[in-house]
């Protein structure tokens, strides 16, 4: 019961600092925002899927990018918190420290979800077409799923090291090849032969792809294999990252 209180103190503890930070929603926003704006707008004679233009084709792996931005990030705030005392703070409360792992993972899952949902409600009012209530819902699922799965990511690097810096630089080391390779912004059967089994083992495809499937009705995968994978890698760096945070030091 105690484990399960501290897990919603911290989920609303990120809620809170999220709400009160204007320039942090707006800030996470504008850039997939700013993608989406200039790639619909530049390939907009593209047409990668026959029948989809490229302003459709787009808006899930922007989502994705979204969600990869916001939840890889979400790892900062472990390091802000070591450096201002606040962690040893919560590390010495009568919880385990997976509970506390826990907490942030929903807490940032959620922040990342509200984004994901945020740019998705701007792509409609531009003229994006839902494929109904029962894809939304399948997208949100997916949406969820990654971002468990890349908040556990930066977690387990913010566990590893203390330096807010090389946190930053590693972070943006891994971002961008898994945004790329992900089929976010043009289909994997472009990409050489050889770089396709690297995609294949990139999260962000599986999530991108569902993500076409559920809002757009076209992917590689079926949608429950996309599903699938997701949780599988979800639920396995979640129990890593709760691992490497037991193990982190408090300062």
């Amino acid at each position: 019961m105690v484990g399960w209180k501290a897990i919603y103190i911290l989920w609303l503890r990120e809620m809170k600092r999220f709400a009160r930070a204007p320039s942090r929603v707006a800030g996470a926003v504008a850039m997939p925002l700013l993608f989406l704006a200039f790639l619909a707008t530049g390939f907009s004679k593209v047409s990668f899927v026959p029948g989809v233009d490229y302003s459709t084709f787009i808006v899930p792996g922007i989502i994705g990018m979204s969600l990869l931005l916001s939840s890889t990030m979400a790892g900062m705030s472990v390091l802000w918190d070591r450096q201002f005392g606040f962690l040893k703070e919560i590390m010495v409360a009568p919880v385990r420290r997976v509970f506390i792992a826990l907490g942030r993972i929903a807490g940032g899952a959620t922040i990342a979800l509200l984004q994901g949902l945020g740019i998705l409600l701007v792509s409609v009012l531009f003229g994006f077409k839902l494929t109904g209530l029962l894809g939304v819902a399948e997208a949100v699922a997916l949406m969820l799923l990654v971002s468990m799965s890349f908040i556990s990511v930066g977690l387990i690097i913010a566990s590893l090291m203390r330096d807010i810096q090389g946190f930053g630089f590693i972070v943006n080391f891994l971002v961008f090849p898994l945004f790329f390779l992900s089929g976010a912004v043009f289909p994997l059967s472009n990409l050489p032969s050889f770089v396709q089994p690297i995609c294949f083992a990139d999260p962000l495809t599986y999530g991108v792809d569902g993500l076409r499937a559920a809002l757009v009705g076209s992917s590689v995968f079926p949608l429950w294999l996309d599903a699938g994978v997701l949780a599988c890698v979800a639920g396995a760096l979640v129990l890593l990252a709760a691992f490497f945070f037991e193990k982190s030091p408090s300062v």
